[in-house]
């Protein structure tokens, strides 16, 4: 019997992949072995389906890269912001190998982009003319006055703003003319790269710095658990400034050799997923239950009764032949093509992956931070576990921190992925990077396999009077594991008569679902707590008494979240007196 870890087996697994150390070699790389391959699957203004060759990729980063360049912007901090477009893939890489990219979230308020802005001391913006007129209608604000803005659409409104195709047309006959300052950078793998503004879901924004070296070990680490073929089409739906979406669903393929198309907003997922045929699909949570309830309504409406009475257990009751006929059909309903779903961002119900897994649609979670470049832990085509984050991937260690009774207590990491600190933050990174260690903030537990379990946040905790440690993502599994609650946030309240904290939960019904559960009896507000009272009860059944769950309130909107679907937790959505 082998005493080796299923973690230390992965290590002799691991596929094999040539390395590259900065994005400039990556692309030079990708454009010469797949030149004439598809990159990207895009759409016309007509919603005509057009592609991109690596080459022709390659060129239009080199000819945005040699106008930057002409324009004085090299080693300067160059920000994207925008929808998720190939014109964004361009100007990320080419703002990263002239200067320092400044990715930022085209939802923010244009105080916070201004603001991110003036902090990074941008010179250059690229984006959706929406997202810079908002930053041009309040230029007074902004710290650089003469800051160069260049705009994806091809628009009317040209005020202080610069079309990116006649940007494209000058920097490619700039070339001709035998330009070749572009060609002859030298990018520094381990110098600062890319600059993101982070807030997470406690709402403490800090600007991550990165290294290319950050990205690139990433990239390899991934491709040497999760196999890219060069036949994969990546769907890319999460937002692109976000670190998850960007190294994964975006730089990896384009490593590895595959190709990418756009999702054109999440109430056209379906019918884009049909259109495009991918292969690979990345999501958070939330996304991946959208699915599986959308699969498993049309699964009830087209199977008789006796299959679908018990929804966990209905696909292994059906007999082998209509079970070949509904994995085609899901399959279909998703494009025909899809083999994965790569889960992050948050814990997946454990449940769901198995009901998708026994319908053919295999589905990976993984664990990261954008401080990670992101990925720090993941299920892999050799070992995985449904209910876990993963196992370490190559070239990372992570440990567990002064560990309590039950084996949970803070995760650290290790490894070429962590990021240079906190841009202008000395003390707050000399707080997280001890010894080569990130500390990372969140809770988790180690099996003795070497797979990682989160189990919550560090500033989540509740503390009891008598020292018991209280994970409110615990108790929210359990609520959101109900159908009939849409979404619930669990926190500590104290109470003053007493001095102790007790648990309290927030929860957004589904109304839609009780509506079902009470016979299509549309329900009143007495009756909806009624019956979140009940499944409250049922919780509480489940789990020790000083993790009861003491008062809960019902929300009447959805809680406000991150761009990639996380809770916050802070603002208005801590608030219990709703």
């Amino acid at each position: 019997m082998s005493d080796l870890t299923i973690a230390d087996k992965l290590r002799k697994k691991y596929h094999r992949c040539e390395e590259v150390t900065n994005l400039k070699e990556m692309i030079d790389r990708s454009a010469t072995i797949y030149k004439d391959r598809v990159a990207f699957k895009l759409k016309n203004e007509n919603k005509e389906i057009y592609t991109k060759t690596y080459e022709e990729f390659r060129n239009d980063i080199a000819s945005l890269g040699t106008y930057l360049i002409e324009k004085g912007l090299q080693n300067k901090r160059i920000a994207v912001i925008g929808k998720n477009s190939y014109k964004w893939a361009v100007s990320y890489l080419a703002a990263t190998i002239v200067g320092i990219v400044v990715p930022i979230d085209k939802e923010l308020h244009s105080d916070d982009v201004i603001n991110f802005m003036n902090v990074s001391e941008t010179k250059c913006i690229l984006g959706d003319s929406k997202n810079l007129k908002q930053i041009i209608e309040n230029i007074e604000k902004l710290e650089n006055k003469d800051t160069l803005f260049l705009s994806f659409d091809e628009n009317k409104e040209k005020d202080k703003m610069i079309l990116y195709t006649l940007v494209l047309q000058e920097g490619q006959k700039l070339i001709e003319d035998g330009n070749k300052k572009f060609d002859k950078i030298e990018v520094d793998p381990d110098e600062l790269k890319i600059l993101l503004f982070t807030s997470g879901t406690t709402g403490n924004a800090k600007g991550v710095c990165l290294s290319q070296r950050n990205i690139c070990s990433n990239i390899l680490s991934i491709y040497g658990i999760v196999k890219v073929k060069r036949s994969d089409l990546f769907f890319s739906i999460l937002p692109l400034h976000h670190t998850y979406e960007c190294t994964i669903g975006f730089l990896l393929p384009i490593y590895s050799g595959a190709s990418i198309c756009y999702c054109e907003g999440l109430r056209y997922i379906s019918n884009n997923m049909v259109e495009f045929h991918p292969s690979v699909v990345l999501c958070v949570p939330l996304l991946l239950e959208s699915i599986y309830k959308k699969v498993m309504k049309n699964l009830k409406k087209s199977l008789p009764e006796k299959y679908t009475k018990d929804e966990k257990n209905m696909i292994e009751k059906l007999p082998f032949f209509v079970k070949a006929l509904v994995k085609n059909k899901v399959k279909n309903s998703l494009g025909g093509r899809l083999r994965v779903f790569i889960v992050g961002a948050a814990p997946v119900n454990p449940e769901i992956a198995d009901t998708l897994e026994k319908l053919g649609l295999n589905s990976l979670q993984g664990y990261g931070l954008t401080e990670c470049a992101p990925l720090v832990a993941g299920n892999t085509d050799f070992y995985k576990r449904n209910d876990s984050a993963g196992l370490p991937i190559p070239n990372v260690e992570y440990k567990i921190e002064n560990p309590d009774s039950e084996g949970v207590g803070e995760i650290i990491v290790k490894g070429p992925n962590v990021m240079l600190g906190y841009y202008q933050m000395p003390e707050e990174t000399e707080k997280i990077l001890k010894d080569g260690w990130f500390h990372t903030g969140d809770l988790g537990k180690i099996d003795e396999n070497g797979f990682l379990y989160i189990t919550g946040r560090c500033k989540s905790v509740i503390v009891t009077k008598n020292g018991k440690n209280i994970y409110p993502e615990e108790i929210e599994y359990y609520l959101n594991d109900c159908p009939l609650i849409s979404e619930a946030l669990v926190q500590g309240i104290k109470r003053e008569n007493d001095d102790e904290t007790y648990v309290n939960a927030q929860i957004f019904p589904n109304k839609e679902a009780i509506t079902e559960y009470l016979k299509g009896t549309v329900p009143t507000k007495e009756e909806i707590k009624k019956v979140i009272a009940d499944v409250v009860a049922n919780v509480n059944s489940k789990i020790p008494n000083y993790k009861h769950i003491k008062n809960f309130v019902i929300r009447d909107k959805e809680f406000e979240k991150t761009t990639t679907q996380k809770i916050k937790r802070y603002g208005d959505n801590m608030k219990m007196d709703k």
